[in-house]
């Protein structure tokens, strides 16, 4: 198996696997990140895909090729193949939303994914935490960090009320109204979990907007809509921990201020919470 250090450039994988294809220069469309990019020939186009972190082991990306594997074209886009650290994946014609559907389209597009069979690994939210506390700048390792972190470790992670295929990154950015309805893109986070995980994790514009969501689901899903809501204030701190400690891991990655800022906004947010 390839290192990441070894990976071929974008360019290599073109000329090897893709040889009358060519890079879409600016595509209006969001879900890339570093090296991805879009390819065309003939008038079709592919998303050609890296792994967004390059200290992450090769499996995490092997697991997003056995996801979209998985998935049905109801869901998410086909892929097409794995190439030497690089995934090509079928480019979604539609239009990526400023802001998320409206509820009962959110909830009909998880319970969809819910009602999928596992994928065959659980996410685990504490293994991110203590990654995310090892990778950070020692500088920023402050007790109140660690006092958070044993906290939630003794408490430990709620048990699921039930257990899916979970996205676990779902905001505006990752969806794509096609032709034939919403898909959600950019699986690398995806795994098993509790439902009420993914819509405590969903990037919601406002707590009025998670509740619909939560009340629509829970329709859909013949769950007790309180009993699901109650679930997922369970979660929420532990969504708040996991991300603001990402925030201080990818400043600690790309020296960009923006993710200081927005990890000092999750603190301050954990310490008036109380």
């Amino acid at each position: 198996m390839r290192s990441h250090n070894s990976k071929l450039t974008r360019d290599e994988v073109l000329s090897r696997y893709f040889p009358d294809s060519h890079p879409v220069d600016n595509p209006a469309v969001a879900g890339l990140s570093g090296g991805s990019c879009i390819i065309e020939s003939q008038g079709q186009r592919i998303v050609l895909r890296q792994h967004h972190d390059s200290s992450a082991p090769d499996f995490h990306f092997h697991r997003q090729y056995h996801v979209l594997k998985a998935l049905p074209d109801s869901l998410a886009p086909g892929v097409l193949g794995l190439f030497d650290g690089w995934m090509a994946v079928q480019y979604l014609q539609g239009t990526v939303p400023s802001s998320l559907p409206g509820s009962q389209q959110m909830a009909t597009l998880l319970h969809h994914l819910h009602q999928q069979p596992c994928f065959g690994w659980r996410v685990t939210l504490f293994p991110l935490l203590e990654r995310y506390w090892q990778f950070a700048s020692p500088a920023r390792r402050t007790p109140q960090w660690l006092r958070q972190l044993k906290r939630l470790r003794q408490h430990g992670e709620p048990r699921p009320l039930r257990l899916s295929p979970l996205h676990m990154d779902v905001h505006a950015g990752n969806l794509v109204d096609t032709a034939a309805g919403w898909r959600l893109i950019d699986w690398e986070y995806a795994g098993d979990g509790d439902v009420a995980l993914e819509l405590a994790a969903v990037w919601s514009d406002s707590e009025q907007q998670r509740r619909a969501l939560i009340a629509a689901y829970a329709q859909i899903a013949h769950l007790d809509a309180e009993l699901l809501a109650r679930q997922v204030r369970r979660w929420q701190p532990w969504l708040q921990m996991l991300m603001t400690t990402w925030y201080e891991y990818r400043w600690q990655q790309t020296g960009d201020d923006q993710f200081i800022a927005l990890a000092d906004g999750g603190w301050r947010d954990m310490m008036n919470k109380g």
